[in-house]
Protein backbone atom coordinates (compact mmCIF):
# COMPACT_ATOMS: atom_id res chain seq x y z
CA UNK A 1 0.00 0.00 0.00
CA UNK A 2 2.91 2.61 0.83
CA UNK A 3 4.56 1.57 -2.50
CA UNK A 4 1.12 2.55 -4.31
CA UNK A 5 0.84 5.87 -2.51
CA UNK A 6 4.68 6.71 -3.00
CA UNK A 7 4.16 6.39 -6.58
CA UNK A 8 1.03 8.62 -6.93
CA UNK A 9 2.71 10.83 -5.41
CA UNK A 10 5.74 11.00 -7.41
CA UNK A 11 3.68 11.00 -10.23
CA UNK A 12 1.14 13.65 -9.55
CA UNK A 13 4.28 15.82 -8.27
CA UNK A 14 5.99 15.29 -11.73
CA UNK A 15 3.16 16.39 -13.46
CA UNK A 16 2.44 19.80 -11.86
CA UNK A 17 6.64 19.90 -12.46
CA UNK A 18 5.84 19.20 -15.78
CA UNK A 19 3.15 21.46 -16.24
CA UNK A 20 4.06 24.43 -14.60
CA UNK A 21 7.40 24.05 -16.70
CA UNK A 22 5.05 23.81 -19.95
CA UNK A 23 2.93 26.73 -18.65
CA UNK A 24 6.08 28.94 -18.48
CA UNK A 25 7.93 28.34 -21.30
CA UNK A 26 4.43 29.13 -23.20
CA UNK A 27 4.20 32.67 -21.68
CA UNK A 28 7.67 33.40 -22.43
CA UNK A 29 6.97 32.50 -26.18
CA UNK A 30 3.90 35.04 -26.67
CA UNK A 31 4.30 37.88 -28.98
CA UNK A 32 3.74 40.03 -25.91
CA UNK A 33 6.79 38.60 -24.32
CA UNK A 34 8.84 38.60 -27.60
CA UNK A 35 8.44 41.88 -28.12
CA UNK A 36 9.37 42.93 -24.68
CA UNK A 37 12.91 40.89 -24.57
CA UNK A 38 13.87 42.24 -27.74
CA UNK A 39 13.06 45.96 -26.22
CA UNK A 40 14.91 44.65 -23.58
CA UNK A 41 17.93 43.51 -25.90
CA UNK A 42 17.54 46.33 -28.11
CA UNK A 43 18.03 48.85 -25.05
CA UNK A 44 21.03 47.12 -23.73
CA UNK A 45 22.77 47.13 -27.01
CA UNK A 46 21.88 50.84 -27.53
CA UNK A 47 23.81 51.24 -23.88
CA UNK A 48 26.87 49.40 -25.01
CA UNK A 49 27.06 51.49 -28.44
CA UNK A 50 26.56 54.31 -26.30
CA UNK A 51 29.56 53.80 -24.24
CA UNK A 52 31.98 52.44 -26.36
CA UNK A 53 31.48 55.87 -28.47
CA UNK A 54 32.05 57.63 -25.11
CA UNK A 55 35.28 55.84 -24.47
CA UNK A 56 36.08 56.26 -27.97
CA UNK A 57 36.04 60.02 -27.71
CA UNK A 58 37.72 60.10 -24.57
CA UNK A 59 40.58 58.21 -26.31
CA UNK A 60 40.16 60.46 -29.07
CA UNK A 61 40.57 63.48 -26.66
CA UNK A 62 43.33 62.15 -24.81
CA UNK A 63 45.44 61.04 -27.86
CA UNK A 64 44.68 64.15 -29.78
CA UNK A 65 46.07 66.18 -26.12
CA UNK A 66 49.07 64.27 -26.45
CA UNK A 67 49.75 64.80 -30.12
CA UNK A 68 49.23 68.76 -29.84
CA UNK A 69 51.31 68.92 -26.64
CA UNK A 70 54.68 66.54 -28.31
CA UNK A 71 53.35 69.18 -31.60
CA UNK A 72 53.22 72.05 -29.56
CA UNK A 73 49.76 72.98 -30.85
CA UNK A 74 47.55 74.86 -28.82
CA UNK A 75 44.38 72.76 -27.45
CA UNK A 76 41.28 74.45 -27.37
CA UNK A 77 39.78 75.62 -23.75
CA UNK A 78 36.63 73.95 -24.13
CA UNK A 79 37.27 70.59 -25.39
CA UNK A 80 33.67 70.35 -26.82
CA UNK A 81 34.41 73.08 -29.06
CA UNK A 82 36.12 72.25 -32.64
CA UNK A 83 40.06 72.53 -33.19
CA UNK A 84 40.93 75.41 -34.99
CA UNK A 85 42.73 74.50 -38.47
CA UNK A 86 46.17 74.96 -38.46
CA UNK A 87 46.91 75.69 -42.06
CA UNK A 88 44.53 78.43 -42.20
CA UNK A 89 45.84 79.91 -39.07
CA UNK A 90 49.19 79.78 -40.61
CA UNK A 91 48.42 81.08 -44.19
CA UNK A 92 46.89 83.58 -42.25
CA UNK A 93 50.85 84.74 -40.24
CA UNK A 94 52.39 84.31 -43.32
CA UNK A 95 49.67 86.20 -45.45
CA UNK A 96 49.34 84.02 -48.16
CA UNK A 97 46.51 81.67 -49.04
CA UNK A 98 46.25 78.04 -48.30
CA UNK A 99 46.14 76.44 -51.91
CA UNK A 100 43.34 73.80 -52.69
CA UNK A 101 44.81 70.61 -54.40
CA UNK A 102 42.84 70.01 -57.35
CA UNK A 103 42.49 66.59 -58.67
CA UNK A 104 44.07 65.90 -62.42
CA UNK A 105 41.47 64.77 -64.65
CA UNK A 106 41.36 61.50 -65.42
CA UNK A 107 38.99 60.18 -68.37
CA UNK A 108 38.11 57.05 -66.17
CA UNK A 109 36.69 59.36 -64.03
CA UNK A 110 32.95 57.45 -63.42
CA UNK A 111 31.40 60.63 -62.05
CA UNK A 112 31.19 62.72 -65.25
CA UNK A 113 28.17 63.39 -67.15
CA UNK A 114 28.42 61.60 -70.84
Amino acid sequence: MFRRTFWFTAGAAAGVWATTKVNRKIKQLTPESLAAQAADKAIEAGHKLKDFALDVREGMVRREAELGGALGLRTPVDPELPVTRHIAVEAARTGRTPTHRTLPYNSDNRNEDH
